[in-house]
């Protein structure tokens, strides 16, 4: 793990305790730096506006897409009440869809903003380690594990969502299970940028967020469950790709920063 050992960390509750203290650290640092909070806010509108675009269409066009998604209906005498809500069904699921892949499509988007937002983050902690990666590169990698992250997530998530219309199951254990399941996968792609300027690669990566569950926990659920309401993910981004940041270099590969680099010690 290009020399990264895993650090042990605190367990359980403290772990996850911790986690959730790197989501305040991150936006106390961006309340401390607004410039650089109103530079991050960019990829994220941008993706809003985009989504907005593409989740009113759909609404405005869903009984045209189950119209063309049933021919086997056309002869049916209750074919109109079977196709509005086939497409109420399919206007659902593309909201699903939105606010699973809002953040994925957002660091993309954002890649160039968010590389920046977060070296700065590591500048102001006491310094960048490594070495700069060609962009291009870069950009082309974050798409692509992107893409694999995002298949992982529907691998769990359309099971639970069909788990979800088994009665008093799908109304109690289901949503927490998916709150953990979409938390920890937030912090796989929120922490991407400041692991791959330490050279972890996609497995490296999910390696070490595994053995520090809990604080990859602890730091993806609560803004999860943050950016579910509407405007949040986008006010909140640059906030949470500051906190990964911090997260990456003080409990998960702290041993990649350089020696003789101070770690940032002041509260949120």
């Amino acid at each position: 793990m290009s020399g990264i050992g895993r650090p042990a960390g605190r367990r359980g509750v403290g772990g996850f305790a911790e986690g959730i203290g790197f989501c305040f650290r991150g936006l106390g640092w961006v309340a401390r730096h607004p410039r650089w909070w109103l530079f991050g806010l960019i990829p994220a509108l941008i993706a809003l506006v985009l989504y907005a675009l593409a989740l009113v269409w759909l609404g405005t066009h869903a009984t045209d897409v189950a119209a063309w998604a049933t021919p086997f209906a056309d002869d049916w005498g209750w074919r109109d009440t079977f196709r509005t809500l086939v497409g109420v069904m399919i206007f659902v699921v593309g909201l699903a869809l939105a606010v699973l892949t809002f953040t994925a499509v957002t660091l993309i988007i954002g890649d160039p903003f968010y590389e920046k937002l977060s070296e700065k983050v590591e500048e102001d902690c006491g310094g960048l380690p490594g070495g700069d990666q060609p962009f291009w590169s870069s950009l082309f990698r974050s798409i692509r594990d992107s893409l694999v992250t995002l298949w992982y997530v529907l691998l769990f998530t359309v099971p639970l969502f069909v788990l979800g219309f088994v009665p008093v199951v799908g109304q109690t254990v289901v949503p927490v299970v998916g709150a953990f399941v979409s938390g920890f996968f937030l912090t796989v792609e929120l922490t991407a940028l400041a692991m791959e300027r330490r050279g972890l690669r996609r497995k490296e990566r999910f390696a070490l967020l595994r053995s520090n569950m809990s604080a990859s926990l602890g730091f993806g659920v609560p803004l999860f469950l943050s950016f579910m309401v509407p405007l949040v993910s986008v006010v909140a981004m640059p906030g949470a790709v500051a906190g990964a940041a911090m997260l990456v270099r003080m409990r998960l590969a702290p041993a990649a920063v350089p020696e003789g680099q101070a770690k940032d010690t002041r509260p949120a």
